[in-house]
């Protein structure tokens, strides 16, 4: 603002250099008067300062604009466009990476692994530790081998009990292709309770999995047997909110 106001004062200086004096002035108005080279000259600078200030104002203008259309380009972009654009960049200097380890003649992963330091090393181990490694179901016999490392991780092995039968059998206590193990293992009684012990307690675990649900005997009778019965389930939950209107109607007598 103040800049501005020396531009309009100068102008005005300007102005009243370039107006002709009255005939009817005194002498010592003359004299207080600039002369017109020192006149001109201030009325010079000041519009340099105009101009400089019209510059300036164009030059603020063009960057608003600039930063305006920026920011309509972001505002247009999908949420997850930053994580994107690293992801991109991420997998662009993998590239390059390993283009480079190809031209000297290494080998990516060996290079890759020397770059890591040990306390990111841990940190990965530990992530890929908390993940949940059950997958869900995939076949019978994949659903049974996730059982079998579950319940073999569970197992507590008795060493003592180990190393006296080391002691009894030596090597006959590891079988080879020409070892008769039918009928030579007799199982002790602690072992045999902690079978059984972990046997009811599968069995409990299951039945609370398939458990039966409770039967309403309030709730309408709409199927035939139990199999239609859930059919029916499924399809009220998926299209119950389309045939509400029509049920109704049927229920009343009012259907057309």
């Amino acid at each position: 603002m103040a800049e501005v106001a020396e531009v309009a004062a100068a102008a005005e200086a300007a102005r009243g250099c370039s107006e002709a004096p009255d005939g009817g002035s005194s002498g010592s108005e003359d004299e207080a008067r600039p002369s017109p080279a020192a006149a001109a000259q201030k009325r010079e600078r000041w519009l340099r300062k105009f101009r400089e200030l019209h510059m300036k104002r164009n030059e603020a203008r063009k960057l608003n604009h600039q930063e305006v259309v920026e920011e309509d380009k972001r505002l247009k972009l999908p949420p997850n466009w930053e994580a994107k654009k690293a992801r991109l960049e991420w997998e662009l200097k993998v590239e390059e990476k390993k283009k480079e380890c190809a031209a000297r003649g290494e080998d990516y992963e060996r290079v890759k692994l020397l770059e890591i330091s040990a306390e990111d090393a841990e940190r990965w181990e530990r992530k890929k530790k908390r993940k949940n490694p059950d997958l869900g179901f995939s076949d019978y016999a994949a659903a049974q081998l996730r059982q079998y490392q579950r319940l073999t991780r569970q197992i507590k092995p008795d060493l003592e009990q180990y190393e006296k039968l080391k002691e009894q059998y030596g090597e006959a206590l590891y079988p080879t292709s020409d070892s008769l193990l039918h009928g030579t293992h007799v199982p002790t009684k602690e072992g045999i309770d902690r079978m059984v012990a972990d046997l009811e307690k599968q069995i409990e675990k299951r039945e609370k999995y398939s458990r039966r649900r409770p039967y309403n005997d309030d709730a309408d009778i709409d199927y035939i047997n139990e199999r239609n019965a859930k059919f029916n389930k499924k399809a009220e939950r998926f299209y119950g909110k389309y045939t509400a209107e029509i049920k109704q109607n049927l229920e009343r007598g009012t259907a057309v």
